[in-house]
């Protein structure tokens, strides 16, 4: 079966990584990642807790730099990026935290417009529309006089996706956009990632334990194993792929055993 990390690349993917490797200490966290993620598609990363899936995340939006290996980002190198170049790139880049970060002390206006206000010259009207509309794609129009504490886990977690939306970037990376949710809200919010992927055009890098969840609304799966990718393809490819880490992974998630326990039983 022929997969994205056999070297013979995918079609127009705006993010290649090639042989990434990253070391903590005495702890290879990384150790020779490849992946390729389509153009206009959601690839979503899984895998037990521990892989390196966080930690990938941070390489792909520049937050970390690798000991080695190449990143490339719609054709360029930015792992030999610096300054003005690498700041360029990062604009290209939305970013929803697991926590979903917003500030506590200002509005969910203040929350969604602070990029706007911190990073561009636009005019206060320009700002009020911009944010008008990416809170009208998420599903919070009304919302803007809220405060995160007035608001539920998961209204939190739109206020922190149209954040991410408001710089009209090309890639959003998600890490963990569901944790402390319930199965409901989960959902909707998987459902509201993939309507705004589609309404901006959007190549999306997801991070998530909700397996199988995930599945139904993915492009891609890249399931990562001891710091490296062991399978990334097609939601169809990965699971008729017989790999016993894999059914393991998938295994224990299903039994609601601990990931790394999962992962011990072999």
């Amino acid at each position: 079966m022929a997969m994205a990390n056999n070297h013979g690349g995918v079609a127009d993917a705006i993010i290649k990584v090639r042989d990434l490797r990253r070391r903590f200490g005495r702890q290879q966290v990384l150790d020779g990642v490849d992946l390729e993620c389509p153009r206009g598609q959601i690839t979503t990363i899984v895998g037990p807790s521990g892989c390196g899936k966080t930690v990938l995340l941070k390489h792909l939006n520049l937050l970390l730099r690798p000991d080695s290996g190449t990143i490339m980002i719609d054709g360029a190198d930015v792992t030999a990026l610096g300054g003005h170049a690498l700041n360029e790139v990062r604009e290209k880049f939305g970013m929803l935290f697991q926590a979903g970060a917003l500030f506590d002390s200002m509005s969910v206006f203040a929350n969604v417009a602070f990029p706007l206000v911190e990073l561009t010259r636009l005019s206060k009207a320009e700002i009020a529309e911009r944010v008008a509309e990416v809170l009208a794609a998420v599903g919070l129009q009304g919302m803007e006089e809220k405060y995160p504490s007035e608001m539920s886990g998961g209204m939190q977690k739109r206020a922190a996706l149209a954040r991410a939306l408001i710089r009209r970037p090309k890639i959003l990376m998600l890490d963990e956009p569901t944790t402390g949710l319930d199965p409901t809200r989960t959902h909707q919010i998987h459902e509201l990632v993939r309507s705004t992927q589609r309404q901006y055009d959007l190549t999306a890098v997801m991070v998530s334990h909700d397996v199988p969840a995930v599945f139904e609304f993915s492009d891609r799966i890249g399931f990562m194993h001891q710091g490296r990718m062991a399978l990334n393809g097609t939601v169809e490819e990965v699971l008729a792929a017989k790999d016993e880490n894999f059914e393991l992974f998938l295994a224990g998630r299903a039994s609601g055993i601990d990931e790394p326990m999962a992962a011990a039983a072999r």
